[in-house]
């Protein structure tokens, strides 16, 4: 028993001693790493790399792209290394004078290479996705653009949906699985020039995208359709837990020139020549009113584009934008950078009308008008002799007095017609196709038919049309492209007394009869009688044909 002890202490003795010295000779990994890996050294004998060995005998040695070469100390003569050797000096691989290391070493060596290209493999993978993305993106935005689409819209829920706005409306236009829809979510974000730090799917974030300017971006980043000037990215988390990206597409003019031609807009003879009397206004406010996409910073590019044309470009023209939409030639084009958050936004807006005031200007043209700060601005810029162009949200162009007053805006600068010189409010239209529309006598059976004849009698009857089954002219759509269709006010004393006092009938009354203004319906129904535009879109925008006005 004494004998079998001893034996076994013995044996337990050799064990930790053993145990001891290969712990003491087990290489700690980051003095190999910086040893033999820094500067993107890269081991040659790894599987699958670039020097091919079996695997017998990449257990006795390794090589660096540097030359380095390490050999097991107790293999330093075996015929596997001298053979690896001559083959290397045959095949030209550097290789400089073997390096004695130990097995532990050696074994330490392979691991940490194997993670490494592991980890490369792993991001390689991952990069090529990011690069399939950032493709199906740019295609997503080409298939867009060839149909002017004006908004780009991806619900990703169970599945994924992506939507199309083509001349106002939406269509469904491609559907993926719910893992393609969040990787598209995310590559678009990280397209984009502005946007917050880190995408966050439950939050509201806004970025930009630009091909032309450090604002949105971007052809550097992206190759964008040739057409496709800018898209506003938009990103809203929607109920139990999908996403939504809304992308506008803001499109090149067509006139590389820069055109200023408000007919093309679809604006008649006489509405040009009250943006005209506007234009020649040199101080007093005048906006453009409408909601989101009904193209007011088209029409308001467009003015600003004449304007400098009509003066010979010997003003300066300002323009304070959040962001910057179109190009004007020769204007001074100032974007309201580095603010993420609505309140960032509008102290940096602030600040930037601040200094266009400061920079002496003879014409000022406000992206748009949010806030009450902002207003009071514009309205100072107006006082203090300039004249001041911009845009707001309201229903109608005598609703935006109203939306001033709800803004805070002081009722004496709302009185005053040396201040208040044009009130804009515009829709866009769907134009028929003149190829296959059709008379609306084909749908006599219909309420619109007889609310059409009470309203028009005979004459609406034989000049108006609708929207037909389309033809290759229009990609059987039956519809091709929008128009502007506008209600303009150049107001006078009397018309903004009665608007403040509330007495709107009367203010509008006097409008159309003394000033000789038309509403927006009329100018509608102008439209339609000259085949421009069909029944349903009239009554789409402006109520049914014998609906009495509201007010």
């Amino acid at each position: 028993m004494a004998e079998e002890s001893k034996t076994s202490a013995l044996s337990s003795a050799d064990l930790a001693t053993q145990s001891a010295s290969e712990a003491a000779s087990t290489p700690d990994t980051l003095s190999i790493t910086d040893k033999y890996f820094a500067n993107g050294n890269k081991l040659m004998t790894l599987s699958g790399s670039d020097v091919a060995v079996n695997d017998d005998t990449r257990r006795l040695l390794a090589l660096f792209s540097d030359g380095r070469f390490l050999v097991v100390e107790s293999h330093k003569f075996d015929g596997r290394v001298l053979s690896f050797e001559v083959l290397a000096r045959k095949k030209k691989i550097p290789l400089q004078k073997p390096t004695y290391v130990s097995q532990n070493e050696l074994n330490a060596i392979y691991a940490i290479g194997e993670r490494a290209q592991a980890a490369t493999e792993a991001a390689s993978d991952e990069d090529l996705d990011q690069v399939q993305m950032l493709k199906d993106f740019v295609n997503v935005v080409a298939r867009a653009a060839s149909k002017r689409t004006s908004d780009i819209h991806v619900v990703v829920s169970d599945s994924t949906t992506i939507l199309f706005r083509e001349n106002g409306m939406m269509n469904v236009e491609m559907e993926y699985s719910k893992d393609w829809g969040e990787a598209f979510v995310r590559a678009a974000f990280a397209s984009a020039d502005i946007s917050d730090a880190n995408y966050s799917q439950n939050e509201f974030q806004g970025a930009q995208k630009l091909g032309s300017t450090p604002l949105r971006g971007s052809k550097g980043k992206l190759m964008l359709p040739h057409n496709v000037l800018a898209i506003r990215l938009q990103f809203n988390p929607i109920a139990f837990g999908s996403q939504y990206l809304v992308m506008r597409l803001l499109y090149a003019e067509e006139n590389p020139e820069g055109s200023g031609d408000l007919g093309s807009l679809g604006f008649t003879d006489m509405e040009q020549d009250l943006f005209y009397r506007l234009r020649a206004v040199p101080v007093g406010l005048s906006i453009v009113a409408g909601p989101t996409g009904s193209g007011k910073s088209t029409t308001l590019q467009r003015n600003m584009i004449k304007l400098l044309q009509e003066k010979n470009y010997e003003l300066n023209l300002l323009t304070v934008e959040d962001p910057p939409e179109y190009p004007i030639p020769g204007a001074r084009q100032m974007p309201v950078t580095n603010a993420n958050t609505e309140e960032e936004k509008a102290e940096q807006f602030t600040k930037a009308l601040s200094a266009a005031l400061r920079s002496d200007p003879d014409v000022i043209m406000v992206g748009e008008i949010r806030a009450l700060a902002s207003a009071q601005l514009t309205f100072q810029g107006a006082l203090s002799g300039h004249g001041m162009w911009s845009t707001l949200h309201a229903n109608s162009a005598p609703a935006i007095l109203n939306r001033f007053r709800d803004m805070g805006v002081e009722t004496f600068k709302l009185l005053d017609p040396e201040l208040i010189k044009g009130l804009i409010s515009q829709r866009l239209f769907r134009k028929l196709c003149p190829h296959c529309r059709v008379s609306v006598k084909e749908r006599q059976d219909d309420p619109s038919f007889n609310r059409l004849r009470a309203a028009l009698g005979d004459f609406g009857v034989e000049n108006t049309f609708i929207r037909g089954g389309g033809c290759k002219a229009c990609n059987g759509s039956g519809v091709k492209g929008r128009m502007c269709v506008p209600e303009i006010i150049l107001p006078d004393a009397v018309f903004l007394e009665m608007m403040i006092k509330g007495e709107t009938k009367r203010a509008i009354d006097y409008w159309t009869a003394d000033l000789g203004g038309r509403t927006l319906k009329e100018a509608a129904m102008e439209r339609m009688l000259k085949g421009f535009i069909d029944l349903d879109e009239v009554e789409r925008w402006c109520g049914l044909l014998d609906q009495r006005p509201a007010y």
